[in-house]
């Protein structure tokens, strides 16, 4: 029982204030995922490797990539896309808007972004959004409101240090029928774009389900299970455009306390799936008890490895200094102790609202 406490408290503290201050995920794209990979997830057995590990190279620089939500892509990205430091964008795109209707699928503004930024030779990745930190939910309504699919979302609860923070949700992954759909999507997004994107990935595994009001099923084993069968089946349908797992927590579990962590890092090695995560905070004890040393072992053994550094990243001290991160500790954590090869910088960052070096 005190463990458990123990692990409460840690991470209300130290995810609440990330969950509760992501971006709004606008208008917008992307990914379609599906159902292989299910039998080797749960048995742990071995899978061919498709990916090549990128070199750990010492004092390898990561690439510089705006972080935006595609609604606020004409706003937020198009003043700062030409700087010279600025390698592309990852754009967030809800489930929502990439089907609007079932089997109905709109990659129209995946389309304008792409084109706009090929002519002006920067590159694109795409995180797909299942989960919402405030609702309402941008899922599909069929998914929602079709009993096949029983719910289709389960509610969240987003604690922070301060109290409750909004309700949110999450797409019941751990129901093979939602699952089945959100495959079916990442497989007619890679119909279209596979090759032509820098990247595509699935957003942080660290979610709490409302078990008191949940209907769906849900259990820490269940979704575990499932987001690693989404992960294989998105590297299945991707073979050409990297395909990438956001991982910094997973409910029930801390310091690897149930083997999802090391599992979670192994599966990503043995498929060739590149791993990666939403905060870049050098030395923060939580972050340092659950994913953090495992890019520092992983290094040089996965793929791609992206992290990011979004809105409540700047809001945090380094303990070591007693002062907000700067952007060359970001940058030197992130990429010497993780591994980073691309950074996703959110578009308030200090350095991108200042003149590029020459």
């Amino acid at each position: 029982m005190s463990s458990l406490l123990t692990f409460l408290s840690q991470l209300c503290c130290t995810v609440g204030l990330m969950a509760t201050k992501r971006i709004a995920v606008g208008v917008g794209i992307l990914v379609a995922m599906g159902l292989t990979g299910a039998a080797a997830v749960a048995s742990g057995a071995p899978a061919p490797v498709s990916g090549k590990a990128s070199a750990a190279v010492p004092g390898k620089k990561a690439k510089n990539y705006l972080y935006a939500s595609i609604g606020d892509f004409d706003t937020n990205v198009m003043p700062l896309i030409d700087r010279r430091d600025v390698a592309g964008v990852q754009l967030v795109v809800p489930w929502k808007a990439l089907e609007r209707k079932k089997n109905q699928y709109d990659f129209s503004e995946i389309d304008r972004a792409l084109n706009v930024l090929q002519s002006r030779h920067k590159k694109l990745f795409i995180q797909v959004q299942d989960r919402f930190f405030a609702l309402p939910a941008r899922l599909p309504d069929y998914l929602l409101k079709d009993p096949e699919y029983k719910g289709g979302a389960a509610p969240t609860t987003n604690e922070n240090g301060l109290g409750p923070g909004e309700p949110g949700a999450v797409a019941a992954q751990w129901n093979p029928q939602v699952r089945g759909r959100f495959q079916q999507l990442l497989k007619a997004m890679s119909q279209r774009f596979d090759g032509r994107l820098a990247g595509v990935n699935l957003p942080e595994t660290a979610t709490g389900v409302d078990t008191k009001k949940d209907h769906t099923g849900y259990s820490d084993d269940v979704y575990f299970k499932a987001e690693l069968d989404n992960m294989a089946y998105g590297k299945k349908v991707f073979t050409k455009t990297p395909f990438i797992q956001y991982v910094n927590f997973w409910p029930g579990e801390w310091n690897n306390s149930r083997k999802y962590m090391s599992r979670t890092f192994e599966f990503a090695k043995a498929h060739g799936i590149g791993l990666g995560g939403p905060d870049i905070l050098p030395d923060r004890p939580a972050q340092m008890e659950n994913s953090y040393p495992f890019f520092k072992k992983y290094r040089g053994q996965l793929p791609m490895v992206a992290m990011a550094v979004q809105e409540p990243d700047f809001q945090y001290e380094n303990p070591k200094t007693k002062k907000p991160y700067t952007r060359q500790e970001f940058t030197d954590f992130g990429t010497n102790t993780l591994g980073a090869d691309v950074i996703f910088w959110a578009t308030s960052a200090p350095w991108l609202h200042q003149p590029t070096a020459r």
